[in-house]
């Protein structure tokens, strides 16, 4: 009775660890405040219209209304859910001051968790959660926590080792010769479900995962000598997106309705401008090159800790577990060292979505499990005195590596970038800058005018309706006589809007809103086409008189589709889990 109450308490103590070893890394913003990443603008907007939409009872948005300065974009569809999700969740129960840092916590956190769930594979409990503790530490996920405020990626330490976990899980009841029962063994469906969530995290993510699924459980496939790995690795796989089709679906067919290719094209994001420690001489290129010596620096520490790591324990006779569990982690670095060099273009060429990814050190969130696993199994088995020393050695390096990312990677903010400066733009209705990737194929983000009334009367529908600076945002004022009358833009539901005018003559009123094919626009009851606009705002037809226009968000065909695949896909996985739970329970002779 006393070993599963010593366990418990190892268990207990481990959690504690983890939950204060997260703490720890957000500590720098808990202190000075939130950090302003590159991506933390984003974020905070996703998550106020999703909570907003959620009051008017739309659960699964598609629109966010607050971009392009209240025109709105369609980033709901392309933006995978789960970090809008979850953030707007937060914002509801929690001061929106307190919404990134305690989301920060919560993926650190589950990061710590699912690494030491995977270490426990192999190693004694201790060392897994020294090993999670590690991979909260590594370089990349503080990287990816305050310089880039990468939320959706973030959750990737926490998505990779349960799918590497599952990948390995064997039943130890399971019969070697039947292949099915080894392939099935209980760990499918739990599988398929981590990778629909890497899916609906990020969709470079979910790219990540499928290849590093596919490569991983082939070489635990070939060790073992028994294909039953790679099977389930390729049956969850296909399940997992089959779950995400609701998702997936509407973002890959209503793609050639947005210029999403501004996502991969600009000079920044291309895949051959970002190999590890590359310098260009074009002047567009100068702050990529900054954060990508950044990132470098970072890529060569982890990786060749890594490898290091291997090495040590290799001479100490401490590789964790057997060789099908320590052999394929240690090959991850190495794969992770190729693909950050030239020589590796021709992969990124040949698999498909593989250029999505945008940076090849992308790939880093890959490391941060293994790296935590095998440094753990290269330094932890030790007498009780030199335990002591490396608990105390670490808590010291965590401190330091907590201090580092305060001071080189914490992004203050910005006076407009501050949470309360965004709060008072969302509650004014003054909006936020678009994306460039979600804007109408051909529009450009960049002349949408602030503070546009919500119905505009002109003459000439391609009227430029704000002033300023040509460097600056344009701003639309009254004074500048640009409109001959202006309305209301009435929005009674999320997905209903509506002007109600009386015009002197006929013209056009331009809608401060987006085009997009989803909108089906009616004027007195009657469906027209649209005016094409160089801001992408709707340019409506409308005659003197009494005018009625409404403006309702359609379901498209792909939508419908997407839903009807993950319906199927989640009744597949019912079924899965219903055989697995069969096939668990012992046979009566």
């Amino acid at each position: 009775m006393k070993a599963p109450i010593s366990r418990n308490r190892q268990s207990i103590i481990g959690a504690i660890f983890i939950l204060l070893t997260a703490t720890l890394a957000v500590a720098p913003q808990l202190i000075r405040g939130t950090s302003c990443g590159h991506d933390f603008d984003f974020h905070l907007v996703s998550w106020l219209d999703a909570l907003d939409s959620w009051r008017h009872g739309v659960f699964y948005p598609h629109w966010t209304p607050s971009p392009n300065y209240g025109a709105g974009e369609p980033r709901f569809i392309f933006y995978p859910p789960l970090t809008w999700m979850l953030g707007a969740v937060l914002g509801a129960i929690l001061p929106w001051s307190a919404v990134p840092i305690t989301l920060t916590f919560l993926l650190l956190a589950a990061t710590g968790f699912a690494t030491r769930a995977l270490a426990r594979y192999a190693l004694s409990d201790s060392a897994a959660t020294l090993a999670g503790c590690i991979t909260i530490f590594s370089g990349y996920t503080l990287y990816t926590a305050y310089e880039r405020s990468a939320f959706a990626e973030l959750s990737g330490g926490f998505w990779i080792p349960l799918a590497l976990l599952l990948v390995l899980h064997e039943r130890p009841s399971a019969q070697p010769q039947f292949l099915w029962r080894r392939t099935f063994d209980g760990s499918a469906g739990p599988l398929a479900l981590v990778v629909a969530g890497s899916w609906l995290s990020n969709a470079p993510l979910g790219v990540m995962t499928c290849y590093l699924l596919a490569g991983f459980a082939l070489a635990v496939a070939l060790l073992t000598r028994s294909w039953a790995p790679f099977i389930r690795a390729v049956v969850a796989s296909a399940l997992g997106i089959g779950l995400t089709a609701v998702y997936l679906v509407p973002a890959a067919v209503e793609q050639r309705w947005v210029d999403i290719r501004q996502a991969t094209d600009d000079p920044g994001l291309l895949i051959q401008n970002s190999w590890l420690f590359a310098h260009h001489a074009d002047p567009q290129l100068k702050l990529h090159d900054v954060e990508l010596f950044k990132v470098s620096i970072i890529a060569v520490l982890m990786i060749g800790l890594a490898i290091a790591a291997v090495l040590i324990a290799w001479l100490r006779g401490t590789l964790p577990g057997k060789r099908r569990f320590w052999l394929p982690l240690a090959l991850i670095p190495l794969a992770v060292l190729f693909l950050q060099f030239p020589a590796s273009f021709p992969v990124w060429n040949a698999l498909p979505k593989l250029h999505f990814l945008q940076f090849p050190w992308r790939w880093l969130v890959v490391l941060e499990a293994p790296l935590g696993i095998l440094l753990a199994a290269a330094i932890w088995p030790a007498s009780r005195p030199r335990k002591a020393a490396i608990v105390a050695t670490c808590t010291i390096a965590f401190i330091a590596a907590t201090i580092l990312a305060g001071r080189f990677y914490f992004e203050s903010c910005y006076p407009e970038d501050a949470i309360p400066s965004m709060l008072a733009s969302f509650s004014n209705g003054d909006g936020f800058e678009g994306t460039d990737e979600y804007e109408p194929p051909g529009a450009d983000d960049s002349i949408v005018p602030l503070r546009l009334p919500g119905a505009c009367l002109v003459t000439d529908p391609t009227a430029i309706l704000g002033a300023g600076d040509p460097d600056s945002t344009p701003e639309w004022s009254p004074d500048q006589h640009t409109c001959q009358a202006v309305f209301p833009l009435i929005k009674p539901a999320a997905d209903h809007l509506r002007v109600q005018a009386a015009t002197s003559h006929p013209g056009y009123l331009i809608l401060r809103l987006r085009s997009y094919p989803a909108w089906q626009v009616r004027v007195n009851g009657q469906p027209l086409s649209l005016i094409r606009r160089d801001d992408g705002l709707m340019a409506v037809p409308v005659p003197s008189g009494p005018v009625d226009v409404t403006i309702d968000w359609t379901t498209p065909t792909d939508v419908l589709i997407g839903r009807v695949i993950s319906f199927l896909a989640l009744i597949l996985l019912a079924c899965l889990s219903f055989i697995e739970r069969r096939a668990a329970q012992p046979r009566l002779s």
